[in-house]
């Protein structure tokens, strides 16, 4: 639960820890022996002029299966029950309307089952519990494709991509929102070698720039760096029985490729991302395209 808050702009600190209980103090051990009567749970500091309520509450309702009233995939018990603590009436107003609206949309066959509750005193987890995604990257990988989250999750939450099917080709796509890999040295910037910078095929955002990309004769696109390290996300990707780090947009969320630690730049990284998912623009198109601060790059 922390992973999908902590990427949205306006949330203010996202912790782990229990709530809902009747012990003070309690342990994870405790918790999971289900004495205490606590839930595991996160608690969100965020910014209301950046980020709705609302919006919080769509994007949990996108991270559960609401339907489970007796846990959530393979963790099974009290302390993994879904719900929802308010902390002001119009909070608790707010979240009887999302689960009315969730009920009625018809994507759930059985009934909605997460409780709506007041908050009562939050304990944090112990330490080694807080950013658990970025300690553990690889087991947190695991954990989400074999417990079943993500399948559950893009099965009944799938993306409405028809627009973005009409404006992008057949590979644009499959590689942008199915993470897709195009055939090496069979694309259009592997050997590119002109002045400019290339920008996500999705958004348009600056991702990274010709005066970082070299031949690493993989057959793709190599860069050192991106021109901006908040442009992108990666995660651990776990897919074809391999264990790789995969490269995301971040506003976008466009498959890019994967980052190796065998580049020849100062921090030893390569960057080998799919032509697909970028388009290019030439130094002196920088300008007419909007993006004229970054001209400075080639002073």
């Amino acid at each position: 639960m922390v992973s999908p808050f902590e990427e949205m702009d306006g949330i203010i600190q996202v912790v782990s820890g229990y709530t809902g209980g009747h012990t003070e103090n309690p342990t994870y051990k405790e918790v999971c022996q289900e004495t205490t009567g606590h839930y595991e749970a996160v608690q969100i500091m965020f910014d209301s002029t950046k980020i709705s309520y609302e919006k919080l509450l769509q994007l949990y309702w996108q991270q559960i299966d609401p339907t489970d009233a007796g846990g959530q995939f393979h963790d099974r018990g009290q302390s993994y029950q879904t719900a929802i603590f308010y902390h002001s009436e119009e909070q608790k107003v707010q979240a009887e309307a999302s689960k009315e609206a969730l009920a009625k949309s018809g994507r759930f066959t059985n009934p909605i089952v997460t409780d709506i509750l007041p908050a009562s005193t939050f304990y944090p987890a112990e330490e080694y519990h807080q950013g658990y995604h970025k300690k553990n990257g690889f087991r947190y990988a695991l954990y989400r494709q074999g417990s079943g989250r993500d399948a559950f999750i893009k099965k009944h939450w799938p993306k409405d991509n028809q627009q973005l099917k009409e404006r992008l080709t057949e590979t644009q796509y499959y590689v942008t929102q199915e993470d897709g890999t195009e055939p090496p040295f069979q694309n259009e910037y592997y050997n590119n070698k002109q002045d400019g910078i290339y920008v996500d095929i999705v958004s348009g955002e600056p991702l990274f720039s010709s005066l970082d990309k070299y031949d690493s004769g993989c057959g793709w696109p190599s860069f050192t760096k991106p021109m901006l390290s908040l442009s992108i996300k990666e995660k651990v990707d776990v897919s074809h029985n391999m264990t790789r780090t995969e490269v995301r947009s971040r506003e976008a969320d466009s498959h890019l490729g994967h980052v190796f630690p065998d580049g020849p730049g100062p921090n030893g990284l390569r960057y080998c991302i799919n032509s697909a998912s970028l388009r290019f623009i030439p130094k002196d198109k920088l300008e007419e395209e909007g993006y004229g601060d970054f001209l400075i790059l080639f002073k």
